[in-house]
């Protein structure tokens, strides 16, 4: 099926109150083949694929990784402003001056190894999206470059922070960090339809398949081995099973009321956004301010957003060179501030 042909065939999935018309946009924009919504009990979707799809999550594998830290904290098993060379001897040059809550709010300066050529996964990789990566060589590839800044004089984003996150997980509790987001997230929440699939390179179907451009043609990318990610961003879910996570979060079922207040301790990050614990706040044009993550990997890209008692998540399949930012600006815009 040509690329004309396949948009043509959208269909939308939605009940009568849901915000349908700017669902259905993302995909009439031209920038997403599909894309799929749940605000509250509501779910939806625009263009061929079912609303209980499951996705790539892609960063927002980030506010578990930092949930299950705030645990560690509560535990007083870890402590926020505590060097992490505490936690991890010799594994983060300067780690005596890099305190775990710099870490996970990306004030750390640490290099993103996501930046060099071939390491990262919102790029194609060729064959080598399915090779194996051990969370020691994605540490290499960032240490081998100074860090951005002094730790604490700014702000960079760094997938590799989380993956000391995920070592400082595995060196506190003895276990695995996707384990230990079972064993303390999963299971509680009974989130049935989310999981860490280390080398697995599927995804459970239902599921819409991810594009990518190369040398000018639209491929498949949906298979790859996210260990590339591993603990910045290599889980998958759907709709529900994330906006019951954010649910749990915000009402402080996770973690303390203090512990969460410290995730919400946010500093300023880009225009866009500021970054908390793990967490993003983001300004809708109407002011309203809503938090949540933001997450993208090759083909799929995630917001999850939460005002109040509204809680929203939008997966949606990017086609390359297309522009959905209007219209997904529009969406949560009709979501939170309607």
């Amino acid at each position: 099926m040509n690329l004309t042909a396949f948009l043509a065939s959208a269909v939308l999935a939605v009940s009568p109150t849901f915000p349908a018309p700017q669902l259905q946009q993302i995909v009439d924009s031209g920038g997403a083949a599909t894309a799929v919504l749940r605000v509250g009990a509501q779910s939806g979707s625009a263009g061929p694929v079912a609303p209980q799809a499951y996705f790539r999550i892609g960063s927002v594998t980030k506010t578990f990784v930092a949930t299950v830290v705030l645990q560690l904290v509560d535990e007083k098993r870890v402590r926020l402003d505590d060097p992490i060379a505490r936690y991890l001897p010799g594994v983060v040059p300067n780690g005596e001056r890099i305190t775990v809550r710099q870490v996970l709010d990306h004030t750390s300066g640490i290099y993103d190894y996501a930046h060099d050529p071939g390491w990262s996964t919102n790029r194609w990789r060729g064959a080598d999206r399915f090779r194996h990566y051990e969370p020691s060589e994605l540490l290499e590839v960032a240490f081998s470059h100074p860090p951005y800044f002094e730790p604490g004089a700014g702000w960079h984003y760094s997938n590799t922070n989380y993956i000391v996150a995920g070592l400082l997980i595995e060196r506190v509790t003895g276990r695995s960090y996707g384990a230990e987001i079972s064993r303390r997230i999963l299971r509680p929440l009974r989130l049935t339809q989310t999981s860490l699939p280390g080398d697995r390179p599927g995804l459970p179907s239902p599921h819409a398949p991810g594009y990518a451009s190369v040398d000018g043609r639209l491929v498949d990318a949906t298979l790859m081995n996210p260990s590339l990610d591993w603990a910045a961003g290599e889980m998958i879910s759907t709709t529900a099973d994330v906006n019951r996570f954010f649910e749990a979060l915000f009402a402080a079922r996770l973690t303390s009321k203090a512990a969460l207040a410290e995730m919400r301790r946010y500093v300023p990050a880009t225009d866009l956004f500021e970054y908390g614990l793990g967490l993003q706040r983001f300004r809708l044009p109407c002011g309203t301010s809503v938090e949540g993550h933001s997450g993208q990997i090759l083909g799929y890209t995630t917001y999850s957003t939460h005002s109040g008692s509204t809680h929203a998540t939008l997966s949606y399949n990017p086609l390359p060179g297309g522009d959905t930012s209007s219209a997904v600006i529009g969406l949560f815009t009709a979501v939170h501030c309607d």
